[in-house]
Formats: structure tokens, sequence, C-alpha cells
């Protein structure tokens, strides 16, 4: 499927900032659900945010919401994830996933298997 490469990871601060990318080539981007995922060490992979294939809706898990903001760029065939006021307990490895879409709605897929195609992942790490 499509090949996805994520970039922006870093060591931030309690209460800081991060802006990843996640760049795809190979597919159809402007079609593509995209998902993003993290997983800290010992624990499962969870879900963070996803965004519908135009760009005009997205969720986030609880433990984000009004925190990070997830948005898609079609025309850079590019999807980001802006995180603010980060949180020692944000600190893992992010990845995004994208999935073709199965019709124009704005459905949005919330597990990992939903997704066909995944990153690299970035990791993030945030210092108390």
């Amino acid at each position: 499927q499509v090949h996805l490469v994520e970039s922006g990871g870093g060591l931030v601060q309690a209460g800081g900032s991060l802006r990843l990318s996640c760049a795809a080539s190979g597919g159809t981007f402007s079609t593509k659900v995209m998902g993003w995922f993290r997983q800290a060490p010992g624990k499962e992979r969870e879900f963070v945010a996803g965004i519908s294939w135009n760009g005009g809706h997205a969720d986030y898990a609880d433990s984000v919401k009004g925190r990070f903001t997830t948005s898609k760029d079609n025309p850079k065939n590019t999807a980001y994830l802006q995180m603010n006021s980060l949180k020692p307990e944000d600190t893992a490895t992010y990845y995004c996933a994208a999935k073709e879409r199965r019709d124009e709605s704005g459905r949005l897929y919330y597990y990992p298997a939903d997704y066909g195609s995944w990153g690299q992942g970035t990791r993030v790490t945030v210092s108390s």
C-alpha cells in the first residue's frame, strides 16, 4: 500500500509542543483515512487521533482531546499531528496509518487492524 514516513519526534519538557508529520508516497493520499496511534514500552498500541479522507472531520482519544490536533494536507500528501501541552504520559512511539476510504463519507477508524499502511514510528519523550 501507500508508503508512510513519520518525522518530528523528539525530547520536550512537560507543557511543550511538537508537530509530527506523516509524508505519503506510492498511493492516492487524497482518498485515505488517516490515523495516529502511539505505543509506550510494555503497553499496547492505542488510538490517538483520526481524520477523514477529505480532512473535514477528526476525532481524538479522551486522553488527548483539547491538546492534540490532526490535519491533512492532500496537495502536499502529508498528515500532521500537532501536540500541545505535552505531558510525561504522552511519552511513546507515535505511528501514522492510512486506510483507503470505502465511500465518500467522513467515517473514521479506531483500531490498528483497520489500517493497511503504517509508518516506521517517531519517538516522543516528554520530561517532567
